[in-house]
């Protein structure tokens, strides 16, 4: 599974605010001020224009459809499209998508959004994170435009923008989303609903010193915020500073007791290595779980726990569960289908992993399907793999272009599937901007693929030092050391890979065995 960090990992919005996890910089150092008279202008600056809303709605289904379209046409042109200009590439990327959804409003899933529209009008926080996101952003958007001074209905669309941006693969969202917090705190200087929406905009673009700052200018406002305290969590682990992480833990656990509060602490006793704990923790969570929105998320946390651990029917039987509460929830889907492939089922990951990019394509899905097809090999795959891997390339230019650092993902991806050369460049800049786990493996990687194993050895290791139990991080740290001469600590780290989660990568488990065969039949 890829890194659990705080724009992949499911989330639940709290019921302070809107939804919730990604992080982002600060949405008002770089955006222009909305003047203080021109509401209009303010209201087409986050997405809030005069256009009517039978007309929107019109257009849902067609948008919709063409956003699958596009798609299917980038996966179906996919050797052709390679060779454009990577800005080209954003362009149709952009288009696949997010179709209309750029248009005010979105589409209409389910209605529970704006069914959740209070009398008043505005949509609350809460009511947003159990509802339907597209749906409750209309609602905001429409109640916005009639009270255009509402600073909390301000802050809660830019947070929904955020997890938009997230759960749909549509960084184009994170400008709005800063434009509507800037206009929040415009209109009520130093809110903490704005301010932790700052912190989670931080996050999601990968700034996490920058989402630690407005965490904790959030909590200054009001200690007990839970989006800031979850915030501030995710922003410590993403750095590396696990010990942070979990004293950050068990304030939030003592301030704000919840489920959002509830999966970061099992996160970051996981990162250490008490897998017990962790699963403990994500167990009382989903036995207090009553949304649907609720359930499939802590279900989901627990399949990733399960697959982590090479336990592929436990982790299928908690995403079957989550895709009862929510049978669109993409992690649930991605996470069944990896599961599936592990556990042997080719076809039915193969199949879950297409309509998983055919919805959202992120880089995650995208190179696991494109795995999946160098692994099945049958005529045409090749070709589809090089498919999946473009859109990847196509996604990180769009991501950039929406304020995003996306040096961790092009590390991962390229340094298996595209320019060695660039993957090192991207995992040297991520190094240089946080020391977690996470970057220590991907730096590692880098420095091996282009041959550079002694250099790598060492943050190899620093990425299986905090007892984190990761069965790439171990087969990476078994080739490394099998390319450094070091036999005996190479066999043992690659039987602990395969030990641990045997269906770890359907490319990597397969080089992992072969090179433990080597191995052992050269003692």
């Amino acid at each position: 599974m890829p890194p659990r960090t705080t724009d992949s990992t499911p989330e639940r919005p709290d019921d302070d605010h809107a939804p919730s996890t990604a992080p982002e910089p600060c949405a008002g150092d770089d955006a222009p001020t909305p003047p203080p008279a021109g509401e209009g202008e303010a209201e087409d600056m986050a997405g809030v224009g005069a256009e009517g809303k039978e007309e929107k709605e019109d257009r849902t289904g067609a948008d919709s459809g063409q956003r699958v379209v596009a798609v299917r046409r980038a996966a179906d042109g996919g050797r052709r499209w390679r060779a454009l200009h990577l800005a080209g590439c954003a362009v149709l990327l952009a288009v696949a998508v997010t179709g209309g959804a750029i248009a005010v409003g979105g589409g209409q899933d389910r209605g529970a959004g704006v069914d959740a529209v209070s009398a008043a009008g505005a949509l609350s926080p809460g009511d947003l994170a159990r509802g339907d996101l597209d749906a409750g952003i209309a609602s905001l958007q429409k109640h916005l435009r009639a009270q255009p001074k509402d600073f909390g209905s301000w802050a809660t669309l830019g947070v929904a923008y955020v997890e938009q941006a997230r759960t749909k693969g549509d960084p184009s969202r994170y400008p709005q989303a800063q434009r509507a917090l800037k206009r929040s705190l415009g209109l009520e200087p130093g809110n903490d609903q704005a301010l932790a929406g700052q912190a989670a905009l931080a996050a999601a673009r990968h700034d996490f010193p920058g989402a630690l700052t407005h965490a904790d200018r959030a909590l200054k406002q009001n200690p007990y915020n839970e989006r800031a305290l979850c915030t501030r969590i995710d922003a410590l682990v993403e750095l590396g500073r696990y010990d942070d992480a979990a004293k950050a833990a068990d304030t939030a656990d003592d301030r704000r007791p919840g489920i959002p509060v509830f999966t970061r602490y099992a996160y970051v006793r996981e990162l250490r290595g008490d897998v017990r704990t962790a699963r403990e923790v994500l167990e009382r969570a989903l036995s207090s779980a009553h949304a649907p929105a609720d359930v499939a998320y802590v279900a989901t946390a627990l399949g990733q726990l399960a697959w982590n651990q090479g336990e592929y029917k436990t982790a299928l039987d908690h995403y079957a569960r989550a895709l009862a509460a929510d049978d669109a929830y993409l992690p649930a889907l991605e996470g069944r289908a990896r599961a599936q492939a592990a556990s042997g089922d080719r076809t039915a990951a193969v199949r879950g992993l297409e309509q998983v990019v055919a919805r959202f394509p992120l880089p995650g899905p995208l190179v696991a399907l494109g795995e999946l097809y160098e692994d099945r090999g049958a005529d045409g795959d090749r070709a589809k793999a090089g498919d999946q891997y473009a859109l990847v390339d196509a996604w990180t230019a769009l991501a950039r272009a929406g304020g995003a650092n996306t040096d961790l993902e092009t590390a991962l991806a390229a340094a298996d599937h595209g320019d060695e050369k660039e993957a090192l460049r991207a995992a040297r800049a991520e190094w240089d901007r946080r020391h977690s786990v996470h970057t220590a493996d991907a730096l590692a990687w880098a420095l091996h693929v282009n041959g550079r194993d002694e250099e790598a050895l060492p943050y190899a290791r620093r990425a299986t030092a905090t007892g984190y139990r990761n069965a790439v991080f171990l087969y990476h740290r078994g080739v490394i050391e099998r390319a450094t001469g070091d036999k005996g600590e190479a066999r043992t780290h690659l039987k602990a890979a395969l030990d641990l989660n045997p269906g770890f990568s359907p490319l990597g488990a397969r080089e992992a065995r072969t090179a433990l065969k080597d191995l052992e039949g050269n003692r």
